[in-house]
């Protein structure tokens, strides 16, 4: 074997089975050691949410559980990485660092400070958090794609690998210090045999109506398998094996539900090349002209919204949902999204920034596609004068108003036809449901006409000065 003691430094891939960095400093190390380190400066830094990391720490329990079973154990180090990895690979001799592959901005920057520190270490990085790499799928002209449509036919036509087993027996050395996790109750079961569960249980019932239910909030529809994929706990090379596993039983015309979800694990590696490709998004517009956006910011509109009070029901209630869970249903999300940039005239990145704050699955590369593709500043296509409107997308999305109504209590009595538009109703109508309108439920803090007519003279504004 090339190395008698390798470190496998854990960040994202929190599992056993399938896990690339692992497999790899196995198979050319006498013993490994699987360290954790605890990075003060991410546990600081503003976008870092509390129900995520409680999250983080749940699964790191669950993935020392799954080293001791097989004759390991996680070690966990406290402090900058670089100190820390080269203080515990001089403690045990190591030679060699494996581990996966960053995309992020940041993450790439510290890596980089790793492998400069531990210059006399084999420093190995395994591709292990995407089906495709973001220089794997390029253009005819050899550029990186910037429209989902054509990166979709590419990235379909590819061989992507199947999962590998978990290994039996991982040996490492006795007696290395190691800190204590913190603790903390995660509000989702956490580690790979819970990212398993819920991927099986999406699989034998949503996944196969994915494609007619996953829009409605108020419907079991989606896989909820979001911040599994996030930490790792679950490969994307299992989430597509069991899909097609799935696809495969079906019959031909019963097999768009899957096909659709796939296509959801397209676009999770479309935002990751364009991160990569194009890392000016991570702090502003992808198209640069959008920069120039002159947003109002009213701070009394921010606050509303954030708290879940603008008089829009399926606003409120997506906006209280993620409050209370660190979820949030997609079409929500969309929703949400363009209400306040295109009706409160707020910069994306304040939402952006709230949603890695709140979210569990807070993932930088999607949530920062997701909020460009709503504002309009991104990579798609469509104009930027798609702006939602908030009561038709109530109307469509829970015409029962289950959701909203679970979320928004003060609605519970509103007949479904005016619970996304509670202000049609006379004042006495409202009185008689128990929802009187700025004294049960918010008044509407702007008026969607006026606010979109405001939204389209704004981006109007910097298209005319980037024509001329």
């Amino acid at each position: 074997m090339p190395h008698k003691t390798s470190l496998v430094w854990f960040r994202r891939a929190l599992r056993v089975t399938d896990n690339r960095a692992l497999r790899t400093a196995l198979a050319a190390s006498e013993s490994v050691v699987p360290v954790f380190v605890i990075d003060p400066a991410i546990l600081k830094r503003p976008d870092t949410g509390e129900r995520r990391v409680a999250f983080l720490w749940a699964g790191l329990r669950a993935l020392d559980t799954e080293l001791r079973q097989r004759g390991s154990a996680l070690i966990v180090r406290c402090g900058e990485p670089a100190q820390e990895l080269a203080r515990l690979a001089e403690e045990t001799g190591a030679t060699a660092l494996y581990y996966g592959q960053e995309y992020e901005p940041a993450g790439k920057a510290r890596d980089q400070r790793v492998v400069e520190a531990l210059r006399n270490l084999e420093s190995v990085a395994c591709r292990d958090h995407l089906l495709a790499e973001p220089e794997s799928l390029a253009t005819k002209a050899g550029t990186p794609y910037t429209v989902f449509t054509p990166y979709f036919r590419l990235w379909q036509e590819q061989a992507f690998l199947a999962p590998v087993a978990a290994p039996e027996r991982i040996p490492t050395p006795q007696g290395i210090a190691s800190e204590p996790l913190p603790e903390s109750v995660s509000v989702l079961p956490a580690g790979e045999r819970a990212a398993q569960e819920q991927l099986q249980g999406f699989a034998r019932a949503a996944l196969r109506a994915y494609d007619t239910e996953r829009d409605f909030p108020a419907l079991p529809g989606t896989s909820q398998l979001s911040a599994y994929l996030k930490l790792g706990m679950l490969s994307p090379r299992q989430a597509l094996g069991a899909a097609r596993q799935c696809r495969e039983q079906l019959p031909v015309d019963r097999r768009a539900g899957v096909d659709a979800w796939v296509r959801q694990l397209a676009w999770r590696d479309f935002y990751y090349q364009i991160l990569v490709h194009f890392p000016h998004v991570a702090t502003g517009s992808f198209k640069p002209k959008f920069d120039a956006l002159a947003w109002p910011n009213d701070p009394t509109l921010y606050a509303a919204w954030e708290r879940g009070e603008t008089g829009y029901p399926i606003v409120d209630a997506g906006m209280r949902q993620l409050a209370q869970t660190g979820t949030l249903h997609n079409r929500v999300r969309m929703i949400v999204a363009s209400f306040l940039t295109k009706d409160l005239l707020c910069d994306w990145r304040l939402g952006e920034r709230y949603f890695m704050q709140q979210l569990l699955d807070g993932d930088q590369a999607a949530n920062n596609g997701g909020w460009q593709w709503a504002a309009g500043t991104g990579t798609d296509a469509q104009p930027y004068f798609r702006i939602f409107n908030p009561v038709s997308q109530g109307e469509k999305f829970d015409p029962d108003a289950q959701y909203v109504k679970l979320w928004c209590p003060e609605l519970k009595r509103v007949p479904a036809k005016w619970a996304h538009k509670p202000w049609e109703l006379s004042r006495n109508e409202q009185a008689a449901v128990n929802c009187v309108l700025g004294k049960d439920y918010p008044q509407r803090i702007v008026e969607h006409s006026e606010q979109r007519a405001r939204a389209l003279a704004l981006y109007k504004m910097v298209a005319k000065e980037d024509e001329e």
